[in-house]
């Protein structure tokens, strides 16, 4: 099927989604979690083979990392399908009422975007939240994965199409293309594509941008920093920057580099390096920094704009907090950055000037995630501005739309000399 015809088939099928009770498409996520426990052998050993030709290619080991699934990734994944069930149906929701006149309302409506090109990385297990947020939005989605998880996203989308069908759900509503060509040919189609959803580097969310007429919600790259403040409680700075980094360094919201009041520097860097050194983390200092510790490499100027996905950090001490906020504004991506401190005025400054799409105090960046959030899953965190910011879950989904209901009123009855006037009487 050539890719146009799959744009029109999502397109006939966001309209039968746009107006599905809350009650079907619940009940096709839940078979959808269903579908996904019966066959998690099915997808283990697809994923295998993806793994083992990554690995026979030399691909990086943090790309075989992102790709690789287990069984509790997959349970992972179950679970937050059955959650995104349990979430409010962002569709039909009233955001106003405003009547203009007697027997002449105003209504805005959240309704569905309509279709949705996803393009994301290696991580085949983005397409089952993917899929589930999109369903529960009443949008249907075309997902375009990494080539090296080929064999994943083609049992996952299969599973949890036919699941969808069997449920109510229209065919076409959830659908794959595997080739970058595809993708050229998907930008083009602006008739029915609604919003274009790319997650990669920003080098590549440029080209999106740059190549089609849709719409498109930037998932870029995840440059985040930790301000450790001179007012940090030692324990929790120590113990936020091992998990902003280690607990998962291949993903977007791990720290890259980590920023360190002079005052408290040298209480703070030997401990938390050595700690760090222990989980096999790369530290890449400045001056001032391999003065305090010695026997690290020296960061270069690229590093402090450079996303490692890696167990590699880079380490500054800076002079007070203005200078850590002007950092991260320079260097930064606009994604997730953080302040550990126990001054109250010193966090709020840092949470309000630092442009980014989440701030913390006092939590490691890592909390920076749809299904942590509340939100069920995620489709990507958008560093953009405009519609959805942040982790982006159901009400990212949505748009709306004005519904004006009256008894027969024309416009030339508000219109000149004698002209009847408006109420616009908000409700």
């Amino acid at each position: 099927m050539s890719i146009e015809k799959q744009a029109q088939l999502a397109k006939d099928a966001s309209l039968k989604l746009a107006v599905l009770s809350t009650k079907a498409k619940n009940r096709a996520l839940k078979a959808i979690a269903k579908a996904l426990k019966n066959n998690s052998k099915l997808i283990l050993n697809a994923n295998k083979r993806d793994v083992e030709a990554a690995k026979k290619a030399k691909l990086n080991y943090v790309l075989v990392n992102r790709l690789m699934l287990n069984k509790h990734k997959i349970n992972e994944m179950i679970e937050e399908v059955k959650s995104v069930t349990k979430l409010e149906d962002p569709v039909g929701k009233v955001l106003s009422q405003i009547e203009l006149d007697k027997g002449l309302n105003l209504y805005q409506v959240t309704c569905p975007i309509g279709v949705i090109g996803m393009i994301f990385e290696s991580r085949p297990d983005v397409v089952s939240q993917i899929s589930a947020l999109c369903l529960k939005s009443g949008n249907s989605v075309i997902l375009k994965g990494g080539s090296e998880a080929k064999n994943s996203n083609r049992i996952l989308v299969n599973i949890i199409s036919r699941a969808a069908e069997r449920n109510g759900i229209t065919k076409g509503s959830i659908q794959l293309i595997e080739t970058r060509e595809q993708v050229t040919q998907m930008l083009k189609l602006d008739e029915y594509v609604s919003l274009v959803i790319p997650r990669g580097s920003n080098s590549f969310v440029k080209y999106v941008q740059e190549h089609t007429k849709i719409p498109v919600l930037g998932h870029s790259e995840g440059i985040c920093h930790l301000f450790i403040d001179k007012n940090a409680n030692l324990r929790k700075a120590i113990g936020i920057s091992f998990d902003a980094k280690c607990q998962y360094p291949a993903v977007c919201n791990a720290i890259e580099t980590l920023l360190v009041h002079k005052d408290i520097a040298k209480k703070f860097l030997p401990k938390v390096i050595k700690k760090l050194k222990q989980a096999k983390v790369e530290i890449r200092g400045d001056e001032k920094t391999r003065k305090i510790v010695k026997e690290i490499s020296k960061a270069a100027e690229k590093d402090w704009s450079t996303e490692y996905n890696d167990l590699i950090l880079s380490i500054k001490v800076v002079n007070d907090l203005n200078e850590a906020i002007n950092h991260i504004n320079r260097y930064g991506s606009g994604h997730t950055d953080g302040i550990v401190t126990e001054n109250k005025q010193n966090a709020n400054i840092f949470m309000d000037l630092v442009d980014s799409s989440s701030v913390m105090w006092n939590a490691s960046t890592r909390f920076a995630d749809g299904f942590r959030y509340g939100k069920g899953a995620e489709v990507g965190i958008s560093t953009s501005k405009i519609h959805s910011r942040g982790p982006v879950g159901l009400e990212g989904l949505v748009i709306y739309k004005y519904k004006l209901i009256g008894k027969g009123q024309i416009v030339k009855n508000y219109s000149g000399k004698n002209a009847r006037k408006f109420k616009h009487k908000v409700k």
